[in-house]
């Protein structure tokens, strides 16, 4: 059996995790749970992660895969309530795509309850902290 292809993407400022709001998302680098998530999947997982602050480089990444992967567990940060851009390349590709969010957004200001992602995703985990992105790779296996 060969091992599926999985794409980790996050997207703004998640490259501060571990020094961004502590209190809400942790201490603990996304690069350092990554370790961890790879090793847990090692034997079932292809795992790649990637990361970016730019919103045409995320939809880029989407268009490059999105035919040839698995699996995309998104957290696109803040383009999740601002980007129909993202929402439409999601729609575009034959990738299945999971989004995920570490904090519960519906416990925070209104403007993050609702995500353009979400209909073109098979599911949402939403306010699990770092484990979110184990329980989405989960769904694809």
């Amino acid at each position: 059996m060969s091992k599926k292809k999985i794409i980790i993407i996050n997207g703004p400022n998640l490259n501060l995790l571990g020094k961004r709001e502590p209190e809400i998302y942790g201490h603990q680098t996304f690069e350092q749970y990554f370790e961890v998530l790879k090793d847990k999947f090692s034997d079932k997982v292809d795992l790649v992660y990637f990361q970016s602050n730019h919103e045409g480089v995320l939809i880029d990444k989407i268009h490059e895969i999105g035919f040839s992967y698995d699996g995309i567990v998104l957290n696109a940060g803040a383009f999740t309530h601002t980007s129909i851009a993202l929402a439409d390349a999601i729609a575009g590709v034959k990738t299945p795509v999971v989004e995920v969010h570490i904090s519960n957004v519906h416990k925070r200001e209104e403007f993050r309850h609702h995500s353009y992602i979400s209909k073109n995703s098979i599911g949402i985990i939403i306010g699990f902290g770092l484990r979110g992105y184990d329980f989405a790779i989960q769904t694809f296996l």
